[in-house]
């Protein structure tokens, strides 16, 4: 599964600050039931651009990883979840309004790695397709 979130109309201030992004970094993997294996991660970024510097930060958990990036003058979040187990997408998405301040939130959930448990389907699929392409006639 793959998570998404973009927050808008956020607090700059909120958004700049490394102790909140680390925070949410901190409980988010609790609240999904993930196993954190490494401290948060944090940094804030200022590149050639002033108005896109912001606070970045991610966790690896066992399951994968959650990331943030915040974009303070623009009042703008993202949040990514990746994770091979199962998750509760609303205490996620409720993570991340309480963590942040965020009354506008868009999400979009991703299945991913869907032929990792069952990869002979995929390869029956596999040479199936190959067996169509070499019946057709050769064209140059």
């Amino acid at each position: 599964m793959h998570l998404a979130i973009d927050a808008y109309g956020l607090d700059g201030a909120v958004l700049a600050d490394e102790a909140v992004v680390a925070g949410f970094l901190e409980s988010c993997p609790d609240t999904i039931g993930m196993t954190k294996i490494i401290e948060p991660q944090v940094y804030t970024y200022r590149g050639k651009e002033p108005r896109d510097w912001g606070v970045s930060g991610f966790v690896l958990i066992a399951e994968s990883h959650v990331s943030v990036h915040t974009f303070p003058e623009r009042g703008y979040l993202s949040v990514d979840i990746f994770s091979c187990k199962d998750f509760d997408r609303d205490a996620a998405e409720g993570e991340v309004r309480d963590s942040f301040g965020a009354a506008e939130t868009r999400t979009w959930l991703m299945d991913r790695g869907v032929d990792y448990d069952s990869p002979r389907p995929m390869y029956g699929a596999m040479v199936s397709r190959r067996a169509d392409l070499a019946r057709r006639p050769h064209r140059p």
